[in-house]
């Protein structure tokens, strides 16, 4: 949810204009000959996508009576666009589901449930709390495929000519080695987010969230959160704090700086470890520092599980969600993620995935250090949509356009209309 996608949105539109009937339309198959399944990949084009259309080669020699028509979709564009082609019938068969959009689309009657299954003939293998994350009432719509989580990355070099032996583990801390780095190497030491999704861990590190599902109660505006908003808006200004960037291309221009060793530490997540490596900053890969992100005032550090999981359409017809359960079931086989693993430097989902030659990767070792500090999202559809208020209003807040209490006010009245049945 929090990358760029390279494909163009016009490349995109086209490809799916021919492919949005998806699961519903057999027209092209014959009764003897074999399945078309659509798959909508929501990775990287450049970085990700040619991994997975080489797998798709290995199922379809293994599987001669099954094709699959490849479609990579631009990820901010996904959601929309799937929930679209399933409200009229024409979706995919399968769909690279983010973790937060899967119990939203199963909640619609849209994924098919796939406890019992050849998808998840292998659920036992799978981390467990991955597994309850692709769960919505008690049943299990989605096989993860990549898990993700949020890091503390900088520049070693940077930080030992600043005189910096390890990774700050507070936001205080964090606070003095970029001053440390803006005397010593010259250079903004971090350079924060305005993103709600990167924002989460400092509600984390003070004990909080958007909501309190189980309560059913509007928590973004507690004196806990204003607390943990507090201390990510005061990262924005200060000696070696890089001043917050409110343009529709700050993820951009995060990154780029990060990579060229423009700024020592960003929050980051390992879908962008390949990227870090084309970096001039890091062409010694060793020279990537990977921490657990710096813990709040009550001493906890936490950050939010990401990750995307393989969903089959449930408006498929029984010939079509048979191959698609079969695809999805090869694509998350430890051989398939560790494939993926080697070539797209993403974090397995199942243990015996992580073979000696996956983490000998220094950012998948790096990342997988961090996972134990990953906190799982609330078993509430509607959660990934609450950071849609906050996306608006945070970027006006570190601006300077408007209060933090302001912000917070009309985020609340926002994420209300969103859970109506949840008290403030």
């Amino acid at each position: 949810m929090r990358r760029g996608i390279a494909a163009t949105a016009l490349v995109a539109s086209l490809a799916l204009a021919a492919t949005a009937c998806g699961g519903s339309d057999s027209g092209s198959d014959k009764s003897s000959g074999p399945v078309t399944i659509t798959w909508w990949d929501t990775s990287n084009a450049t970085n990700e996508a040619p991994t997975y259309k080489a797998l798709v080669k290995q199922f379809e020699a293994a599987n001669k009576d099954i094709k699959v028509k490849y479609v990579n979709v631009p990820f901010d564009q996904a959601q929309n666009k799937f929930d679209t082609a399933a409200g009229s019938k024409g979706a995919p068969d399968i769909l690279r589901s983010e973790v937060g959009w899967t119990p939203a689309f199963a909640k619609k009657g849209y994924f098919l449930p796939l406890d019992g299954t050849d998808a998840l003939a292998d659920k036992d293998k799978f981390q467990s709390s991955l597994i309850t994350q692709a769960q919505y009432q008690g049943k299990t719509y989605g096989v993860p495929l990549v898990t993700d989580t949020l890091a503390l990355v900088y520049n070693k070099a940077l930080f030992k000519k600043a005189g910096i032996t390890e990774a700050p583990k507070t936001w205080d801390e964090l606070k003095a080695d970029a001053a440390k780095v803006q005397d010593k190497a010259k250079v903004d030491g971090y350079w924060g987010s305005t993103q709600a999704y990167y924002a989460q861990n400092f509600l984390y590190g003070e004990g909080t969230d958007t909501v309190d599902a189980s309560a059913k109660k509007i928590t973004v505006n507690s004196p806990a959160a204003k607390k943990a908003y507090g201390t990510w808006l005061s990262l924005f200004s200060g000696k070696g704090l890089h001043k917050a960037d409110t343009t529709a291309d700050a993820y951009a221009h995060i990154q780029d700086a990060f990579v060229n060793g423009k700024v020592a530490s960003i929050i980051q997540g390992p879908w962008e470890i390949t990227n870090f490596y084309k970096g001039s900053a890091f062409k010694d890969k060793s020279n990537l520092g990977i921490a657990t992100v710096p813990a709040g005032s009550t001493g906890k550090a936490g950050a939010p599980t990401g990750g995307h999981n393989l969903s089959v359409y449930a408006g498929s017809d029984s010939a079509h969600q048979k191959a698609a359960l079969k695809f999805v079931n090869f694509m998350t086989s430890a051989k398939s993620q560790t494939e993926i693993a080697l070539k797209n430097s993403t974090l397995p989902t199942r243990a015996d995935a992580y073979t000696s030659e996956v983490k000998a990767d220094p950012g998948i070792a790096g990342y997988q250090g961090v996972l134990s500090a990953a906190q799982p999202r609330p078993a509430l559809p509607e959660y990934s949509s609450l950071w849609g208020p906050l996306d608006t209003e945070l970027p006006k807040i570190a601006g300077g356009k408007e209060s933090l209490d302001k912000g917070l006010s009309n985020a609340e009245l926002a994420i209300a209309k969103l859970v109506p049945d949840f008290s403030k």
